[in-house]
């Protein structure tokens, strides 16, 4: 005969010395023991880890003891230790930081951008390198502007224009218009890409790929549906930007038609 319940206590909360700790990595996939909220690790503090399910719903728990299940097994998350400084630091670009940077005087080159998302994003992930090279980058509303701005801006040796459109695919208006621009100081280059979410990595956002969106459906939409995402156009994209941090979380499609143009627009004359 047992003495006592065999099932009494918190049998998923066991005691503190009997667990291992864990250190909450990013992507770690656990489970609340508490409440069974199961996801992947997306931010950790001394105090907290936050868990997106794979709907995308997040939620903060405390880091506290035997607190979690990681493969059915209780266990204790912990903030995980930094990682040691080696070499230089990294700006988001992949480029080496330049420390205490002051504010240089701005080139007579300009960069413009295409849509505010395509400029948040180039800001997000070269702005180190566009401060340290004096460069400003200016938003383009439209590539039907886009004459009137060159004519306006007076290109010249030394007076460089380097422009990022949207879409720039053979036979599109956007690749009609930039075949327009024939100034040897000017630089229209693009993506192929419907709309820049797109060369965010799927994988960044946990999903398997961009969705295909239906003709006749607004895109922005069409994807925020594809994906179950319940949320307006502008929050969707506060969640894509939100979650790049480096150069590798884009495709290379687009990293290398910036590269090109912040070389141009900074070659000497």
């Amino acid at each position: 005969m047992y003495e006592g319940d065999v099932l009494a206590g918190n049998w998923r909360r066991p005691g503190k010395g009997k667990i291992p700790k864990v250190p909450a990595e990013p992507d770690l996939v656990v489970e609340d023991a508490d409440s069974g909220f199961c996801g992947a690790v997306v931010a950790c503090d001394k105090e907290a880890v936050t868990l997106e399910d794979r709907f995308g719903k997040r939620r903060l728990f405390p880091l506290a003891p035997a607190a979690f299940l990681l493969d059915g097994k209780p266990v204790t998350l912990v903030r995980p230790a930094a990682a040691p400084a080696s070499g230089p630091r990294r700006s988001a670009s992949g480029s080496i930081a330049v420390e205490g940077l002051r504010a240089r005087v701005a080139r007579q080159s300009r960069i413009y951008v295409e849509g505010v998302h395509d400029a948040a994003l180039v800001e997000k992930i070269w702005g180190h390198d566009l401060r340290v090279e004096g460069v400003v980058v200016e938003y383009l509303e439209g590539v039907d502007d886009l004459p009137a701005i060159v004519a306006e801006f007076g290109p010249e040796p030394g007076r460089r224009l380097g422009v990022l459109v949207d879409h720039l695919v053979p036979g599109s208006k956007e690749s009609r218009i930039a075949a327009g621009i024939t100034s040897p100081d000017v630089l229209v280059v693009g993506h192929p890409y419907i709309d820049i979410w797109q060369a965010v990595k799927p994988s960044v956002l946990r999903i398997p790929a961009w969705p295909e969106v239906p003709r006749g459906v607004p895109w922005k939409e069409g994807v925020i549906a594809a994906l179950g995402w319940r949320m307006e156009p502008a929050e969707a994209w506060r969640r894509i930007l939100g979650a790049v941090s480096t150069y590798t979380d884009l495709e290379p499609e687009l990293l290398g038609r910036v590269e090109e143009l912040i070389d141009f627009v900074t070659e000497a004359p």
